[in-house]
């Protein structure tokens, strides 16, 4: 019995001393905030590397924001694309089954024609658009607005 307590706690010791270099190595991919705002005046745009935080810094509070609930469609190189940004009914092309929801961050900066979408605090989507598209799209999004109930409102971040 005592043998197999012994083992038993080298492998929840191993596990433990395990866990940490997990959460490190997973740690480690995200660049510094300095690294992430170089990237973002290069116009180098990484997806999963970028947080709302480092563009802003870099290019100022978005012209244009919006925050909604929001589909993403995974694809299968596990990038994600934004069902407002595909055709209602549409599906992108070559995406096989799987999606992914949360709170959408929308940043539209048109001086740069650059449409940005976070979620979780990353960059998951961008988009390079013309100024006047996105300014259509800052309408669209004006006119959801109009149509949130006083319960939507209790939930923007």
């Amino acid at each position: 019995m005592a043998t197999m307590d012994i083992s038993l706690m080298k492998k929840v010791l191993g596990l433990c001393g395990f866990l940490p270099f997990l959460v490190l190595v997973g740690c480690k991919g995200m660049p510094t905030l300095e690294e992430q705002e170089r990237l973002v005046q290069a116009d180098n745009l990484v997806l999963d590397q970028i947080t709302t935080k480092a563009v802003v810094n870099a290019w100022g509070t978005p012209p244009l924001y919006h925050s909604k609930f929001t589909h993403f469609f995974v694809m299968p190189d596990f990038s994600v694309i934004p069902q407002s940004r595909v055709a209602t009914g549409e599906a992108p092309k070559g995406w096989k089954a799987g999606v992914h929801a949360g709170e959408g961050i929308y940043f539209a900066y048109p001086n740069r024609g650059w449409l940005l979408v976070f979620l979780d605090e990353r960059l998951v989507y961008k988009e390079k658009l013309k100024p006047e598209e996105l300014l259509v799209l800052a309408k669209t999004w004006a006119y959801e607005d109009r149509f949130k109930t006083r319960l939507d409102e209790t939930f923007q971040p």
